[in-house]
């Protein structure tokens, strides 16, 4: 009986434990990636701000090759949403709408996930030249968690990282063709 109530007392600290740490942690977070791309800015962000393109170049829609995607609007253009579903547990079900858009330098998404979670984020993707045709691709996703979901950020960050450094290396790769 003795070896049980340590074991639970244990359990029990951990998940304080734990709770603290959720509770002192920051709710915003924020990934930022980059590549640059031997294209002129205007044919980069041209390629980028059509949501379609997404098919070619995002790890997440490539996961599932039986995705089923509905598209709404005029594609490129603020307003513009695309919503996905999908079986696989990694890409899930949810949508994304273009919600402000700077003439030839940004683009900013609103992404509303459903599951299997439900939360919503933001993706930010700047363009910048560098040079004569040469172009700085700038990602940044960015939102808030609720407590005690925050606690998970350091994961988050090492997960999303990869595949938003992915995305970019694709999207690289499709316009040096």
């Amino acid at each position: 009986m003795n070896i049980l109530m340590t074991i639970l007392l244990v359990l029990a600290g951990i998940i304080v434990l734990l709770l603290l740490i959720a509770l002192l942690s920051k709710k915003d977070f924020s990934i930022e990636k980059q590549i640059t791309i031997h294209k002129p800015k205007q044919q980069v962000f041209d390629y980028l701000k059509i949501i379609r393109n997404q098919e070619r170049y995002s790890v997440w829609v490539m996961k599932d090759p039986h995705i089923k995607i509905v598209y709404t609007g005029t594609d490129g253009t603020v307003g513009f949403k695309s919503a996905w579903e999908s079986d696989n547990k990694n890409v899930g079900i949810g949508e994304q709408e273009i919600i402000k858009m700077t003439g030839g330098e940004s683009m900013e998404v609103e992404i509303r996930f459903k599951k299997p979670f439900e939360g919503v984020s933001y993706a930010l993707t700047t363009v910048a030249s560098s040079g004569e045709a040469q172009t700085i691709v700038t990602n940044r996703y960015y939102g808030k968690t609720r407590f005690p979901v925050n606690i998970m950020h350091f994961m988050m960050d090492k997960f999303l990282s990869k595949d938003m450094q992915t995305n970019l290396e694709n999207l690289k790769n499709n316009l040096e063709k």
